[in-house]
């Protein structure tokens, strides 16, 4: 009998181990989809690509531990004058510190030098800096609640709520800042003065009513940014499928905005809230310069450059170290924040 061609050129091409089970390595070279990683670790991956942010968050790093760490060990204290050790130059001794090491003591040596009135320069300008850290990042956190609050309900209710809000934050837009914190100054000074007596409110005494008026201040105007982003986010996402899903599903209006439209947002929230801290900090900076802020002893690094105004001929160091000190951390502080835009914008993926 005659075969088939057919069957002959099948046998021809196939042999039986062809039919064998494919094993694990086979079944691993045919997989040619990426891992699948979450928003979040993929934002973190491209970050960590990104050298010029990364350096800006190592810098960022170690300012914060030089400001919240090594005050607690280093041997001087901010507001300690010691007599005779008025405006030593940088790694300069005193005459009594002098006197002090060449009878064998050991003394550490004022890495910054003193200010006029013999405190240590070096321990000033890292506690200037944590207070300006912790006012940018305080003041920071009551915009993104603010506006983040309010910028949402307004962009999801819409209509005459979305219109009356919305006049609000221009009405904001038109006061002016530094006049309201001048008179929010002097009406609040006598109430705090009042209640810092009072059991649990001693703190008060240490930052003065000019620290507060800031942040009442960034807590009635500066949120208004932050507020206009979010809307303008929640009105593009809120016509989508899924926001329509839960609607239908009964979801409630607090639960779509919190876990639905917010967490969408989550990316550019990120980046508004981090190139939002440098600006808080040189707010309050300024106004710790025009003498504004925080309450003597305690030291801003603005105060610290208003401070050394008279003597920059003769001490120019003292003004140039808080300067330079908050360029950089604002400088950190922007090139993070375009990082962070750069890894956690979908529309710039490649």
């Amino acid at each position: 009998m005659r075969e088939n061609p057919t069957t002959v050129s099948f046998h021809a091409k196939y042999k039986p181990e062809d039919f064998l089970p494919a094993s694990e390595d086979d079944k691993k070279s045919q997989v040619v989809m990426r891992e699948s990683v979450g928003f979040l670790k993929d934002g973190l991956q491209r970050l960590c690509k990104n050298k010029v942010a990364l350096v800006s968050l190592i810098i960022i790093i170690l300012i914060m531990i030089c400001s919240f760490i090594v005050p607690s060990f280093y041997p001087y204290d901010y507001k300690t004058q010691v007599k005779g050790s008025e405006n030593l130059k940088p790694m300069q001794y005193s005459e009594k510190e002098q006197e002090r090491i060449d009878a064998g003591e050991n003394v550490f040596p004022h890495i910054l030098g003193t200010d006029k009135m013999g405190r240590d320069y070096a321990i000033r300008v890292m506690m200037g800096s944590r207070i300006s850290l912790l006012v940018g990042l305080i003041a920071t956190a009551i915009i993104f609640v603010i506006g983040t609050i309010f910028g949402s309900v307004a962009a999801f209710f819409g209509g005459w709520t979305d219109l009356i809000m919305m006049r609000i934050v221009d009405i904001i837009y038109t006061i002016p800042d530094i006049l309201l914190i001048v008179l929010l100054s002097f009406a609040l000074k006598d109430p705090l003065s009042k209640l810092s007596t009072v059991r649990g409110f001693h703190w008060m005494q240490s930052v003065g009513s000019n620290l507060i008026s800031i942040f009442i201040v960034f807590a009635l105007l500066y949120w208004v940014g932050m507020a206009r982003m979010v809307r303008s986010q929640i009105l593009m996402l809120k016509e989508s499928e899924y926001i329509t899903a839960a609607r239908a599903l009964g979801a409630s209006s607090g639960r779509i905005i919190r876990k639905h439209l917010l967490t969408n947002c989550i990316g550019t929230l990120i980046v508004t809230t981090t190139l939002q801290i440098p600006s808080s900090i040189f707010t309050e900076s300024f106004l710790s310069f025009l003498g504004l802020g925080v309450a003597v002893p305690l030291p801003s690094l603005g105060s610290l450059a208003s401070d050394a105004i008279n003597g920059m001929e003769s001490y120019p160091y003292l003004l140039f170290i808080p300067a330079i000190l908050i360029s950089l951390i604002i400088l950190s502080f922007n090139l993070l924040g375009d990082g962070l835009r750069d890894a956690f914008d979908p529309k710039l993926k490649d």
